[in-house]
Formats: C-alpha cells, sequence, structure tokens
C-alpha cells in the first residue's frame, strides 16, 4: 500500500511538474498572441458586461441560466481554498515572490479562458430534457479537425473530469469544511457530515437552475466579505505594507536563492517562485483546465464571445483579486516564516494566524468561515462539471439524478475521512484534464481568432451607443 501511495504521489508530481506548467502557460501566451491581445484590451469591457443587466431579448436566448449566474457557478468552483490555502502554500514553498508569479499566469490566463469558453458555448448541444450541454468535450467530439482523435480526447477529458470531481470537486472541501468548523468552533466532524451532505442535496437536486440560483447568491457575498476583511487587515499593517511589496517584487525575480525580512526564515529563488506561484494559480483559477466552459455553455446569450468576455472575467476576480488580498495580508502580516513547534506555518494555518494579527479571535473566525463558504460553492460547483461529464459519457441524462445522490453522499466520506490516496488520485485526474483541452485549444485557435475579431465590431458598436 504504501509503494502505491508513493508512485500515485509521483505520478501527481509530474502531472503538476514543469512541464504541465509550461504548456498551460505557454498556450495562453500563444493565444494572446494570436488574439493580439484583445482579452486584455477588453478586460475593462469584460467587467461591465459582469454586471449589466441583460437586455430582454437576450432573456430569450438559448440557455439554461444567466450569463451572471453562468460566471458566478464557475467561479464557485475556482474560488475555493485554494485561495486561502493555495497562495499561502505557495508563499512558503515559493517565497513571497511567487505571488507576483500567480498574476503573470493568471494574465495569460484570461486569453485561455475566453477561448475555451467561446468555443464551448459555440459548440453546445441540447440534451434530452432541452437542457444544454457543452464543454471540451463537445468541441471536441463536433469540431475537431481529425474527427477520430477528436471523440477519443473527448472521452478522456470527460473521464478524468468524472473522477475529479468527486476529489478535488468534493471530498477535499468537505474535509476543509470539518477542519474549519472542528478547530474554530469544536463541531464534530460527523455533524459536519450529514449537514453538508443535506444541503448539497437540497441544491443539487434542483439541477444547474439551483445551483446557478444559490451560486448568485453566495459567491459575491463570500468574495466581498473576505476581500473586505483582508483590506482591513492590509491597512492596520499598512507600515509593513512596503517592505512586503518590496520583497514580493525582489524574491520574485532574484537568481540566488535568498531569505527576506518579512519572509523570516523563507529562502527561495526565482525558479521555486516561478514553479510554486504558477502552479498554485493555475490550480486556483483552473484556466486551461476545460472545467469553467462546462459551466459557461449552460448561459442565456446571444453569441459565443459575449459569454467568453463575462466567463473569462473569472480568472481575474480568483486570481488578481482575491488570492491577491491573500498574498498581501500574508506578506505584511509578520507570521511568514514564522515557525511553530518547529515547523513552519503553512496553507491554513498561516492565513488564519496572519488575520488574526490584526483582528485577533474574529480574524479566525473570518478566515474559517470564508473556507466553509468557498468549499460549499466548490461543491456545487464541480457537481455541475461531474454530471455533465457523465452524461457526455453515457450519452444520456437518467444517469444525473444518482449522480446527484451519490456525489451528496461522498460529501460526508470527504467531511469525516482523511483519504490521501483519493485525494492525489483524484489532483492527478485534475491535472489531466488539461491535455485534451490544450489540445483542442491549440487546435481550435483558428476558429477562437476568427470570432473574436468578428466580435471586435460588437463592441465598438455597443461603445458608441
Amino acid at each position: 500500500m504504501k509503494l502505491f501511495e508513493d508512485i500515485l504521489h509521483s505520478v501527481n508530481n509530474f502531472v503538476w511538474g514543469p512541464v504541465m506548467l509550461v504548456l498551460l502557460v505557454g498556450t495562453g501566451v500563444f493565444l494572446t498572441i494570436r488574439l493580439k491581445f484583445l482579452p486584455w484590451r477588453n478586460l475593462g469591457y469584460a467587467l461591465k458586461s459582469v454586471f449589466k443587466k441583460p437586455e430582454e431579448t437576450q432573456e430569450q436566448n438559448e440557455g439554461d441560466i444567466t450569463p451572471f449566474q453562468s460566471l458566478m457557478t464557475a467561479l464557485a468552483a475556482t474560488i475555493g481554498t485554494g485561495n486561502i490555502v493555495g497562495v499561502a502554500t505557495a508563499m512558503v514553498l515559493g517565497g513571497p515572490g511567487a505571488i507576483v508569479w500567480m498574476w503573470i499566469s493568471a494574465l495569460f490566463g484570461l486569453s485561455t479562458k475566453y477561448a475555451e469558453s467561446l468555443l464551448a458555448v459555440k459548440y453546445r448541444e441540447t440534451n434530452q430534457d432541452g437542457e444544454m450541454a457543452g464543454g471540451p468535450m463537445y468541441v471536441l467530439k463536433n469540431a475537431f479537425p481529425i474527427p477520430a482523435l477528436g471523440k477519443i480526447l473527448a472521452v478522456a477529458f470527460a473521464f478524468f473530469a468524472v473522477m475529479a470531481s468527486f476529489g478535488i470537486g468534493n471530498m477535499t472541501q468537505g474535509n476543509s469544511i470539518s477542519e474549519a468548523l472542528n478547530t474554530t468552533f469544536g463541531v464534530p466532524n460527523v455533524v459536519t457530515g450529514v449537514l453538508l451532505t443535506v444541503l448539497a442535496l437540497i441544491v443539487l437536486l434542483g439541477g444547474i437552475k439551483s445551483i446557478g440560483k444559490v451560486c448568485e447568491k453566495i459567491v459575491p457575498f463570500m468574495a466581498v466579505l473576505y476581500f473586505v476583511c483582508g483590506i482591513i487587515v492590509i491597512i492596520i499593517n499598512a507600515k509593513n505594507l512596503p517592505a512586503g511589496i518590496s520583497e514580493i517584487f525582489s524574491m520574485a525575480f532574484s537568481m540566488k536563492a535568498v531569505s527576506g525580512g518579512v519572509g523570516g526564515t523563507i529562502i527561495a529563488s526565482m525558479l521555486s517562485a516561478m514553479r510554486w506561484g504558477v502552479a498554485r494559480g493555475v490550480f486556483s483559477n483552473e484556466a486551461g483546465l476545460g472545467s469553467a466552459p462546462i459551466a459557461a455553455a449552460a448561459a442565456k446569450t446571444d453569441l459565443p464571445s459575449r459569454q467568453g468576455y463575462i466567463n473569462m472575467t473569472g480568472t481575474f476576480f480568483d486570481t488578481i483579486v482575491v488570492c491577491t488580498v491573500t498574498g498581501l495580508v500574508v506578506a505584511c502580516s509578520g507570521q511568514l516564516g514564522v515557525e511553530v513547534n518547529g515547523e513552519l506555518l503553512t496553507g491554513a494555518s498561516l492565513t488564519i494566524a496572519s488575520f488574526q494579527a490584526a483582528l485577533g479571535t474574529f480574524g479566525g473566525w473570518m478566515v474559517s468561515i470564508g473556507i466553509m463558504l468557498f468549499a460549499f460553492s466548490t461543491i456545487l460547483g464541480w457537481e455541475y462539471y461531474g454530471e455533465k461529464s457523465l452524461e457526455f459519457l453515457v450519452g444520456s441524462t437518467k444517469a444525473n439524478k444518482p449522480y446527484r445522490l451519490f456525489f451528496s453522499l461522498i460529501a460526508f466520506i470527504g467531511a469525516t475521512q482523511t483519504l490521501s490516496i483519493v485525494w492525489d488520485f483524484s489532483d492527478t485526474m485534475n491535472g489531466l484534464m488539461a491535455i485534451p483541452n490544450l489540445i483542442c485549444l491549440l487546435a481550435m485557435s483558428g476558429v477562437v481568432a476568427k470570432d473574436c475579431f468578428a466580435y471586435q465590431d460588437v463592441i465598438q458598436k455597443e461603445r458608441s451607443e
């Protein structure tokens, strides 16, 4: 058993290693250049589109949920424990400079997220229940230049997505919730497991419309709450902010392994900052993994590019906004590099300590509540990804309701058990999803460019009105 665990851990490290990270970021760089930097140049337009009320004519478009609900469902799956735990971990393993490489990966991830969301809407289908079904698997099946290879890649993507949904999208999140409730409020894990299963069932049995309605309420609330509290902590520690920012940038581009002032005993070079910053950035915003486009495909929209731009902002909100707040809070808290019982503070413990240093007990509560809300919304978003992938594999919607029930029950296991093998396996599946998706994006980049340039006329017209 130990040998199997070691092998699985080694495979997982390879899947999420330098080669995969270069492919993910490299695809983003390629798409950004091919699209003539339009996703960057139109970021302001995209952000305005998120909060713009759809016209009545657009409400009649094909789709199951509003464009905003689609984005919130995608954000529900991406804004999770990675924004709280992942950032802190990256700053310990890669130094404070890791946050800069998270920003860089996110900037190129804008183009990736735009492209994969556009394609998902363009090649979506209507299933037997009259609901939209889309994502990389449908793009590969319906439009890939080599049909036979496209179908093989489509099945591979859908299989990896179903497998990943149970672990990364469910059990790890349930475990984070139970740990937060147990540590902060003393709630037994079994009680958390039961509550989590019941709440998940209530929401998930209603399908995507129910998920969309819940996510459009919970995601903005939790993001704004966390952002505001984070800004308050940064203001309280304002005297440390210049030194923290200076260290973030100096350690991001230092070829020699250095240890900084506010970083305490943290020693890192540019390569380690790049490695962990990009890895945690991609893991957090999921640009290139192909998961978010599944939610994009459910949106009511008239043009694929419109939803592409709206869903693209998910990467901006996730990494440029939420992850940055965590990074700055940690950098100026004085807790980075602190040792407790001979071990460096990292992960959730480091983020909690950083908030508590400024806000006292309330800071710890706030982070714990944030973890709970973030993790629960991730469970909702990933259920939809897994359901649609399973639907593609079996060619029917008949398995959807049994899957929702089973998925909810799995949340109980996640809340009450620690299953490192399952987590390593699902983490590997999560990474493997990217391979078929990236091949699809590169092969279909001409279609993306054509739609992107054509939509530029629509943007110019809307700006002139």
